[in-house]
């Protein structure tokens, strides 16, 4: 085998183990918790619109982005308990959520000006990181979770 072969092989291995770690938090009632990426692939509907949409998946990334997110309920608010993530893992997210590529599909995707988004022209409507649309902030609200807005904007 060369290198080249070696690498491959790293990689799907690589690509194996976090499968069945997303497996395994997936059973995990302790990483179910107050957690939004747990309620995002779990929620048919909200997938079924992820899956259906590639502006509402690309707005989803983007909310996801460089914002933090609360449960709407007593004990977490109470508690100031928060959800966020990176812009790599948001991309995973929505991966996961529409079943194809990883997160580099998403990634940068709201950057715009023609710079490889694949909405040259905005006719997809891709937004920017850290933009909640209100579709996206409405639905967040169903799945029973808030946007925590920066308290220096």
């Amino acid at each position: 085998m060369n290198r080249k072969d070696d690498t491959g092989l790293a990689l799907i291995k690589l690509y194996e183990e976090f499968s069945t770690k997303d497996m395994i938090n997936e059973q995990d009632l302790d990483w179910q918790k107050n957690n939004l990426e747990y309620d995002l692939r779990t929620t048919d509907w909200i997938l079924g619109k992820t899956r259906h949409s590639v502006t509402y998946a690309q707005n989803l990334y983007a909310a996801l982005c460089n914002n933090q997110f609360q449960k709407a309920e007593m004990w977490p608010i109470l508690k100031d308990q928060r959800w966020s993530c990176s812009w790599r893992h948001a991309g995973g997210i929505v991966a996961n959520m529409t079943v194809k590529g990883d997160y580099m599909d998403w990634y940068c995707s709201g950057i715009g000006d023609g710079l490889g988004n694949g909405d040259e022209d905005g006719s997809l409507k891709y937004v920017s990181e850290s933009t909640v649309t209100e579709e996206i902030e409405a639905d967040l609200l169903k799945l029973g979770w808030i946007t925590i807005k920066d308290e220096e904007e």
